[in-house]
């Protein structure tokens, strides 16, 4: 059971943190305005999400790879139109 209950954690924490990014992503798409995005913030967390996809790698733990590589894409994405879109210098 607590094997049950772990997973379900994992998978919500999973889930929390690849959509967290999607409501940010969708509104810079639609502006085109990234101004209000912190570079520095955005490079640490796509910095964050690389070191714990490594580390599920090196531990093989397939599930912390995928949600982690998940959100990394997702963050990449925000990071990838901060500088495409980004209006001035916010950080």
């Amino acid at each position: 059971m607590s094997g049950l209950i772990a997973n379900v954690v994992g998978s919500a924490a999973a889930l929390c943190s690849i959509v967290s990014f999607a409501p940010q992503m969708i509104k810079i798409w639609k502006t085109r305005d990234a101004s209000a995005v912190s570079l520095k913030t955005y490079s640490l967390t796509v910095a964050c999400f690389v070191l714990w996809t490594a580390y599920g790698v090196l531990t093989t733990a397939w599930p912390i790879v995928v949600a982690n590589a998940c959100a990394l894409v997702m963050a990449a994405g925000v990071l990838v139109m901060k500088w495409r879109f980004g209006k001035g210098s916010r950080d």
